[in-house]
């Protein structure tokens, strides 16, 4: 090695109780003593002597995007006789084709006259774990900085709508204040304007702060099992003037047994915002239609379909979106404060869902949102093994979008009941040790605050067991054995 004195048993030593270092010596007249390091092989797949092999050594394995520059970054250090170290980072293909960052510290040797070099010395340390930070972050500080320029944005356009209102309640307060001799068809007028201005302020304002609680946590999205089929009808209940006075026709596809976990209060306004938005665009006696159906595995999906104007392929990319605000008239010159389509995505995304739509100018549109399915869960109570796997098999044919447990006694159901919180119970009356009234009346001592559908089949059915349970509220008794259709309708019935 000439007149070095660097050590190479130390330095292999050193090396070998790191997996993401390794070190590399290249004497450019003097290949024999070139020398990498045996991590190189932990870093890139490549054995020392692959890596010496190559025409570069370990540039030969810099990233094409990367080389250009690497390439003029050794240039210039090697033909500046004042510099003798730099430092390196780049992206090395490994052998398994996969990217690594490293970070190298290379150190020149030049000869007494600085016209030549003896030894280039390289640490390189693999780096993915800081690069991958830093890209993260630097993100982040760009997502932040959009954010804030689309916030700013957004408080531009709400002031602006904030204030246009005052215009006309000012306006015509004045004019209905000071002008003596108006007539009562002109003061119904002014009077009307004043209405529907401050109907529309006060629909921004509500929406504005909802969507700020959401935004800082001030709202909490509380999910509970609700009928989706039921939630749906309530959200669009109070919108029934809206429909009749336009003549629209508003209809509700959803089947009985669909379930799902949403906040009621939060999922009615959003299926109330699309509903609205579809009877403001849909012209006198059209159609507007709610639909569901299971979407994929523990998601429902939800569509609003109408039969109204459309939305122009260049206003599309405006909704959704806080710094773009969009609004239009409705067909008979409804207004609407534009923030609708921004709280229902940010309310369905805080229940892990999604809102996606489709429209085409004179066709109408259709918008389409995504939230958790809550399956219906049957708790089937019964001694006999044969009989639980008939029930289980009636059930899993039927109705596929259940979740079943069996209790081999009253006293399993109950230790059972409360972690599994059952939709239906299915019992038999006729068990050792707890028959099916004393079932029934121990889970109603539990839960004095909810009700759990009960049916009851028994071999020995009479009007004395069947007073009992009708005390108890279970009116649905089944003779054994068991109709398996029937039972399947009795299913139904409880939800």
């Amino acid at each position: 090695m000439g007149n070095n004195n660097f050590n190479f048993e130390e330095l292999k030593e050193f090396c070998s109780g790191f997996d993401n270092v390794f070190v590399s010596i290249i004497y450019p007249d003097d290949s024999l003593h070139n020398f990498i390091s045996d991590s190189v092989y932990q870093l890139t797949g490549y054995s020392p002597e692959e890596i010496l092999s190559l025409p570069y050594h370990h540039y030969s394995l810099i990233h094409d995007d990367d080389l250009p520059e690497i390439k003029k970054s050794l240039a210039e250090l090697e033909n500046d006789f004042n510099k003798d170290s730099a430092e390196l980072i780049y992206r090395l293909k490994t052998k398994s084709e996969n990217l690594i960052w490293v970070n190298e510290f290379l150190r020149l040797e030049r000869s007494v006259n600085k016209f030549s070099i003896n030894r280039k010395k390289s640490i390189i340390v693999k780096i993915d774990s800081i690069k991958r930070n830093e890209l993260e972050l630097k993100q982040a500080g760009n997502n932040l900085k959009d954010l804030n320029q689309s916030k700013d944005k957004f408080i531009s356009i709400v002031s602006h709508d904030l204030r246009a209102p005052f215009t006309t309640l000012l306006g015509f307060s004045e004019i209905l204040l000071n002008e003596q001799d108006l007539s009562e068809e002109e003061k119904s007028e002014y009077l009307q304007y004043i209405f529907e201005a401050s109907k529309s302020q006060l629909n921004l304002i509500n929406c504005l702060l909802d969507w700020s609680r959401l935004q800082t946590g001030r709202i909490k999205v509380e999910p509970v099992r609700l009928s989706v089929k039921s939630s749906v009808s309530n959200a669009v209940a109070p919108l029934t003037g809206d429909y009749v006075r336009k003549n629209i026709s508003l209809k509700i596809d959803i089947p009985a047994d669909l379930y799902m976990n949403a906040d009621e209060r939060l999922f009615g306004q959003a299926i109330s915002n699309l509903a609205t938005n579809a009877i403001k665009f849909t012209p006198e006696g059209k159609e507007v239609v709610l639909s569901a159906c299971r979407f994929k595995e523990g998601m429902i999906e939800i569509i609003v379909k109408d039969e109204g104007l459309g939305i122009s392929e260049e206003n599309q990319s405006k909704l959704f979106k806080i710094d773009q605000k969009f609004s239009l008239v409705g067909t008979n010159g409804e207004k609407g404060s534009g923030l609708g389509l921004t709280l229902v995505k940010e309310i369905i995304e805080k229940h892990g869902g999604q809102v996606w739509f489709y429209s085409q100018i004179g066709e109408g549109s259709e918008f389409h949102l995504t939230v958790p399915e809550a399956k219906n869960r049957i708790l089937i109570v019964e001694d006999d093994i044969t009989i639980q796997k008939l029930y289980h098999k009636i059930i899993a044919n039927n109705l596929p979008n259940f979740e079943i447990k069996v209790a081999a006694n009253g006293y399993e159901a109950i230790s059972v009941y409360k972690d599994y919180l059952p939709t239906i119970i299915i019992t038999d009356h006729d068990m050792p040790l707890m028959n099916g009234v004393q079932l029934v009346e121990a889970i109603q001592k539990k839960e004095s605050n909810r009700t759990v559908p009960v049916i009851v089949i028994s071999a020995k059915l009479d009007d004395e067991l069947i007073k009992k349970y009708s005390k108890l509220g279970v009116e649905k008794i089944l003779p054994k054995p068991v109709e398996h259709q029937e039972l399947v309708q009795y299913i139904r019935a409880c939800l």
